[in-house]
């Protein structure tokens, strides 16, 4: 995330020459490999456009992370298609069971029969939600047209999510490395807190 920082002190016409491409690259990468804190990049982006005076640059933040994260998605469901067909499978198929627990997919299989595309749409937004939700669309043999659909308002809903947090941050603070630091711990804050309700849920 240092790039973030030092992009959040530079000239304006260096931050948009750098920063949306670079987000842009990031939040496809992460979409493929599931490793990049997409949400922290977004909202750390956003904390930046805030305090810039170029007209739009939330609105490009919108843009570019729905679009990278939409394409993302698209091409991480087609390569899992291939190896549902492949004999031998796919190491993205692998990837994305790896990343699917037992217990999640059952859980997200369950829903999607029950509700559909809302649930691909929810799956964005809860942390660690969406490969289950989307292995289990492939197991069900959807086709990519229903795939891409339904992640359409997903990656457009996630987009905002993040963003508004970002604008959060960077209302708060005057200088934007203090809203960036700030973005980052509460991304990070909500894509642990499920996994540390889990834990504790069972010894309550």
């Amino acid at each position: 995330m240092s790039w973030l920082a030092a992009a959040s002190t530079a000239p304006e016409s260096t931050q948009q020459a750098l920063g949306y491409p670079s987000l842009f690259l990031l939040v496809l990468i992460g979409a493929l490999v599931p490793v990049v804190p997409t949400g922290a990049l977004v909202s750390s982006a956003a904390v930046v456009a805030f305090h810039q005076t170029a007209p739009f640059s939330l609105a490009l933040v919108f843009v570019t992370a729905s679009l990278a994260a939409f394409l993302g998605d698209a091409t991480l469901y087609w390569l899992g298609r291939r190896g549902m067909k492949s004999k031998n499978g796919s190491r993205w198929l692998e990837a994305i069971r790896s990343r699917a627990p037992e217990e999640r997919l059952a859980q997200a299989q369950e829903k999607l029969a029950d509700h559909g595309v809302s649930v691909l749409v929810l799956s964005r937004l809860v942390p660690a939600g969406r490969l289950p939700v989307m292995l289990a669309c492939l197991m069900a043999k959807w086709p990519m047209r229903r795939f891409v659909r339904g992640n359409l308002p997903a990656c457009l809903a996630w987009a905002v999510t993040y963003q508004l947090i970002g604008i959060l941050g960077g209302s708060l603070f005057k200088e934007p490395w203090e809203g960036v630091v700030a973005a980052v711990v509460l991304t990070v804050v909500i894509s642990l807190a499920p996994g540390l309700w889990r834990r504790v849920r069972p010894a309550a």
